[in-house]
């Protein structure tokens, strides 16, 4: 309890006091951060490391320390972006996102059919979705996992509902049911989906070894008729993002539901390592991936 108190405390101090720095105070700070917690190899740099390994198998280790400082660089500035983003104007929004390919999804919603946008862990989903909401002026709906203390996931909520978003709960049985709704009424939904937080996920092949990934995006679509569409992000120079959506995802005309599924995830799965593979400093996973990493795991 001390312990979620403590983190709660201090993603509270992150919200409230880091949006007020100078940008160039924030931006500083985040790298001190990113560097510090990089130079004592904890868990969650190592764990970076090793994944990275097999995103560029050929790196020697001094290149994966290069990528694996960059890449917790990268991540801190996800967060010092995600404490300032409620002060973000409209034009700055517009100014310093560009996203290629667009038009998948704005001729998809103009066909009233919904969209489904998946997302790996990628430089800054959070900032994407505000260019969705603010520069493309399209609502959309996406899902938080619930996070101990309460009110550490209450601040969550509370922070993407300020910029736009609806937030459902990822546990329980209405999320699904939810999220299918809003698409049969011609929505959007938004899903971070490289990672499988259910352990029912679909397997995929993924830089060569066996990973899991969540079925909801691709049974979604085939439930709802709508179109499913991979996005891959990457930043720039502070404060540009950029990023691409791919090409539609379509339902497989042959096929049980299962087999659907798993090759509308496998091809999820090949979208994300490709902007993954272009941008691997970028690719915020500091945690297991893959079975055999988490087969280690078990006793």
């Amino acid at each position: 309890m001390v312990r979620e108190r403590l983190t709660d405390t201090l993603y509270g101090l992150g919200w409230s006091t880091v949006k007020k720095l100078p940008e160039p105070a924030a931006a500083a700070l985040g790298r001190t951060i990113a560097d510090t917690a990089w130079k004592r190899r904890g868990k969650g740099v190592l764990r970076l490391e090793s994944n990275l390994a097999r995103v560029v198998p050929d790196a020697s280790p001094e290149r994966l320390a290069e990528l694996s400082k960059a890449g917790m660089r990268s991540y801190m500035r996800y967060w010092m972006e995600s404490f300032r983003l409620p002060t973000w104007s409209a034009e700055r929004v517009r100014d310093n996102v560009a996203i290629k390919d667009s038009h998948y999804l704005t001729e998809g919603m103009a066909q009233g059919r919904g969209v489904v946008l998946a997302l790996p862990h990628l430089a800054n989903w959070d900032l994407a979705g505000v260019w969705v909401t603010r520069t493309l002026g399209i609502p959309f709906t996406t899902v938080a996992e619930r996070l101990k203390p309460e009110s550490l996931y209450d601040r969550f909520v509370a922070y993407r509902e300020s910029l736009g978003m609806e937030v459902l709960p990822h546990a329980g049985g209405s999320a699904f049911g939810n999220l299918a709704r809003r698409l049969r009424s011609g929505g959007l939904v938004c899903l971070v989906s490289d990672r499988d937080l259910s352990a029912n996920g679909v397997e995929v092949k993924y830089f060569g070894d066996t990973a899991r990934m969540p079925a909801g995006p691709a049974m979604l679509a085939q439930q709802t008729g709508a179109l499913l569409l991979p996005v891959t992000l990457w930043y720039e120079e502070a404060p540009r993002l950029r990023g691409r959506i791919h090409p539609p995802i379509e339902v497989p005309e042959t096929g049980t539901k299962a087999e659907k599924t798993s090759a509308m995830t496998q091809a999820l799965a090949d979208a994300f390592a490709t902007g993954i593979a272009e941008h691997p400093e970028d690719w915020h996973m500091l945690q297991r991936l893959w079975l055999a990493d988490l087969e280690e795991r078990r006793p």
